[in-house]
């Protein structure tokens, strides 16, 4: 049988709320774990911008959670090299 199933991948996206109140749209990109913690890799969604965005994943119980900012610059790069390697066969990546 020569009938194959195409999947095709859905973007999903997700409204966040800053602490200013401000809604922003954002693509879900993946969820890694660094550190013991828990990080969300995301791009602005209603942009033409490329950057990334990482946020930390903080539980609050079991169907809340919070999402910080991360201000480390040691976790952000380990948390964007683990995404790099993830998807290096997938994305190309620019280096500023």
């Amino acid at each position: 049988m020569e009938n194959e199933a195409m999947l095709e991948e859905e973007s999903s996206i997700l409204t966040l709320t800053d602490e200013n109140g401000q809604d922003m749209d954002f693509e879900y990109l993946d969820c890694l774990e660094y550190g013991g913690k828990e990080y969300l890799v995301l791009m602005p969604a209603d942009e033409a911008s490329t950057q990334i965005v990482i946020l930390e994943i903080e539980p609050v119980d079991e169907e809340t959670e919070n999402y910080l900012a991360v201000e480390d610059e040691a976790v952000l790069n380990g948390v964007y090299g683990l995404f790099k390697e993830k998807y290096k066969d997938v994305l190309t990546f620019e280096e500023e």
